[in-house]
This record gives structure tokens, C-alpha cells and sequence, in this order.
């Protein structure tokens, strides 16, 4: 068996984008920070979000029914650090400008890219509920720098120089 130490070690080693997860509804608005995103499918096109069932708001985002994903740029690990402390929702969406799509899910206006989801399934695995999110909406920000974390810490993207190009 794979210790917990062991396990959370190996995934620090994993870059990953900074995003936050933000949600409104009858359940009320709500946000945090994430990194466990990902592309499941483009047929339709859906993301897989995952979300620690011990945060306070976990039922209000399954109440709600849908989700944005707000991928952060490499000047946001302010409203990262912002979405991932102990302030109230309120507090938290004092920070950042936002809009909604088509859900009605807080989008950060300058993120650099937005997705507007609706929830589809939901699993839950050990301390986490997966979410199986269907983009309603997409809105690309003008930033091509994003912010990563890797190694527990916060890392910004260069200047965009792929190592390899497949339009070479």
C-alpha cells in the first residue's frame, strides 16, 4: 500500500495549472482553488473537477448544479491564494472583477481561460467528489501566460517557447 506521504509527494512533482472553481445559484455563490482539472472528452466537451468533500460549501456546488472554471494567468496567484484561505465567499469574490456566461457561474473577467460547465455526474472517491462537467460556454482570456504550481509552489509560465512544435 502506497503511503499518503508518499503519494502527495509524488503529485507535488506534477505541474499542474492553477485554477478557481466557482459556482452560484439557489445554493449561493461560491469559490475555491484547484488543481485536479482535466479534459475528458470533445464529444461533447467535458472537463473532470475535482473537489474535497470536507469544504464547508462541497453540497452547496452540488446543489447548484453547475461550475466555472476560472484558469488563473501568471500575475493571479493572489486570487489563488485568496480562494484557498479561510475568508467567506463574500470576502473572497471582494477580490478579482466578475461576470457570468450562460450558467450564471462567477467568471474572472481577465482569467486566462474560462470554462462554463454543467455539472452531469458526480462520484464520489475518498475524500474527494468528481465532478463530470459539460462546457456550456467557453470565453479565452488575452494572456498566454499561465500560472502553474509544481513542487508546492507557484510557478509562471516563460515566454512561450514550445520546445517542440508539431507546425514544424
Amino acid at each position: 500500500m502506497v503511503s499518503v506521504t508518499d503519494f502527495k509527494d509524488a503529485m507535488a512533482k506534477l505541474t499542474t495549472a492553477v485554477h478557481v472553481i466557482t459556482t452560484d445559484g439557489v445554493a449561493g455563490r461560491h469559490g475555491f482553488t484547484a488543481s485536479a482539472v482535466c479534459s475528458v472528452t470533445d464529444t461533447p466537451p467535458t472537463l473532470l473537477v475535482c473537489m474535497n468533500t470536507n469544504i464547508g460549501f462541497y453540497d452547496n456546488f452540488v446543489k447548484n448544479g453547475v461550475l466555472m472554471v476560472n484558469t488563473l494567468t501568471a500575475e493571479q496567484s493572489h486570487l489563488s491564494n485568496t480562494f484557498a484561505s479561510r475568508l467567506n465567499s463574500d470576502e473572497r469574490f471582494e477580490h478579482g472583477t466578475w461576470e457570468t456566461l450562460t450558467t450564471g457561474s462567477p467568471m474572472l473577467t481577465d482569467a486566462l481561460m474560462s470554462f462554463d460547465c454543467k455539472i452531469s455526474e458526480i462520484k464520489e472517491v475518498g475524500t474527494h467528489g468528481v465532478f463530470i462537467c459539460e462546457i456550456i460556454a467557453i470565453r479565452q482570456g488575452d494572456s498566454d501566460k499561465a500560472l502553474t504550481y509544481f513542487n508546492r509552489n507557484y510557478h509562471k509560465t516563460d515566454d512561450g517557447t514550445a520546445l517542440y512544435s508539431q507546425q514544424n
